[in-house]
């Protein structure tokens, strides 16, 4: 399979079924799929093309499995991202507590990957107010803490997905001169680019 230049590597981390496969099904298909979705195994990868003022920004998206037992394989598919989608379910209370648990990860082990936090299923909420479990404001402050920007999505809508992804293609375009000069800090220069273009183990 011919391989694809990719400038920013993206993970999308979150518990399974929170809606990271429908969040790249909307972004990068502009579909929505009605029906319940497999569960990924492993990872699944895909590339897309971005428009940033006048460059074109290329993100290699790895929507990883939301499984426990696949924890161990989605700590592989991080290593060496320079963005992480943490998503939670707005519906789903222990997705928000799962999704601290992807953060704690990505602090610990890739201090330089920028951390975007998503809730999902918005249109679930705006249909009926008593669904939501999780305070617009209380994930407002957790992402102010660790230095995230917030999104409530619907991948069903379209509501703030492609706004998600653009505003990832622009600070990697504004902060990537400064990771591939810094050599002082200490940063893998050989993990800069990612040069594949496949899926790995992904049930559809």
């Amino acid at each position: 399979m011919s391989a694809m230049r990719v400038d920013a590597k993206v993970v999308m981390l979150g518990k399974e079924s929170v809606g990271k496969t429908s969040l790249v099904e909307r972004y990068v298909h502009h579909r929505f799929l009605v029906g319940p979705y497999q569960n990924t195994i492993g990872a699944a990868f895909v590339a897309k093309p971005i428009q940033v003022g006048e460059k074109v920004i290329t993100l290699g998206i790895w929507d990883t499995a939301g499984s426990e037992r696949y924890e161990a394989m989605s700590r592989i598919y991080y290593r060496g991202a320079r963005a992480a989608i943490v998503c939670y379910d707005l519906t789903d209370s222990s997705s928000f507590q799962r999704a601290r648990f992807w953060v704690k990860e990505l602090q610990n082990c890739e201090e330089h990957c920028k951390i975007y936090l998503c809730g999902t299923k918005n249109d679930l909420i705006e249909g009926d107010r008593s669904l939501r479990q999780i305070d617009y404001h209380d994930a407002q402050d957790f992402a102010e803490e660790i230095g995230a920007q917030h999104f409530e999505t619907s991948s069903k809508t379209g509501n703030n997905v492609d706004e998600l992804f653009q505003k990832v293609a622009e600070d990697y375009n504004n902060t990537a001169f400064q990771y591939m000069t810094a050599e002082e800090t200490g940063i893998d220069l050989g993990q800069k680019k990612d040069s594949y273009f496949y899926s790995c183990c992904h049930n559809n």
